[in-house]
């Protein structure tokens, strides 16, 4: 006997989340395990609970669908759910398991719900949707960048970032507030961040334009950018070239 697939909601309209629960009621190969209305709480449900399949909303306050995906430790497959089209095209690049437009029927429901189970049979209930995600290129240059540390989600706007610093699969982000860890590469950073802002100085370093006090030699062909609060970051050949470029110098 097949187990039941083990499911959380994460959306937040109320209306919606009662529809899905009712025709899932009448899908024997389901086990509804939570329900979360926003992606905060969905976030913190997925890795306690290790689901095997999340019905996961794009269009969220707070945090997005797409956000949350970056925050999970546990990775389960996804069914996107939305309003919106135009994320369709995104969800499959990620390796969504379906993705339904509301409004949607039972019938269409089912459908999903079978190519789910399809993929657990053939590859287990680990999904390869969350590292998709993290490395994909952004259509426009990314304004926030979604934090977890410990038990809190921090909300960064880019305007507070300072630098960033790589290390190894994570990246440091220094921010007014404080620094934060995520894990991203310095790559999927440098082309998702506004390059007249932000300016890639050195393999391990990005750093914010406005917060550049001077750049000073200290051996021949050798630089260093030193920030507003003193911070001093070493200055590559290529990060040398790509601050010439930015700052007309």
């Amino acid at each position: 006997m097949i187990e039941k697939i083990r499911t959380i909601i994460v959306e937040d309209e109320e209306l919606a989340r009662n529809l899905l629960k009712t025709f899932l009621k009448s899908i024997d190969s389901v086990e509804l395990i939570a329900e979360c209305e926003n992606g905060f709480e969905g976030v913190k449900a997925i890795n306690d609970l290790k689901p095997d399949l999340v019905f996961l909303d794009i269009q969220m306050p707070k945090i997005s669908g797409f956000e949350l995906l970056e925050l999970l430790e546990h990775k389960p497959h996804i069914i996107f759910a939305t309003a919106y089209d135009q994320y369709a095209i995104k969800a499959f690049e990620f390796n969504a398991a379906d993705y339904l437009l509301k409004p949607y029927s039972k019938d269409r429901l089912a459908e999903a719900i079978d190519k789910v189970a399809e993929r657990i049979s053939a590859k287990g209930t680990a999904s390869e949707v969350a590292e998709k995600i993290s490395n994909y290129p952004k259509e426009e240059f990314l304004d926030r960048i979604v934090v977890k540390d410990r038990h809190k989600i921090h909300i960064i706007p880019v305007d507070q970032i300072r630098y960033i610093e790589s290390m190894d699969d994570y990246v440091m982000i220094y921010t007014i507030e404080g620094r934060y860890i995520k894990q991203k590469t310095m790559k999927y950073l440098e082309n998702s961040l506004e390059p007249r802002n932000f300016i890639r100085i050195h393999r391990s370093y990005i750093v914010k334009v406005e917060e550049i006090h001077e750049i000073q030699q200290y051996e021949k062909e050798s630089y260093i950018v030193i920030l507003h609060d003193k911070t001093k970051l070493k200055v590559s050949k290529t990060g040398y070239k790509n601050l010439k470029e930015a700052l007309n110098f």
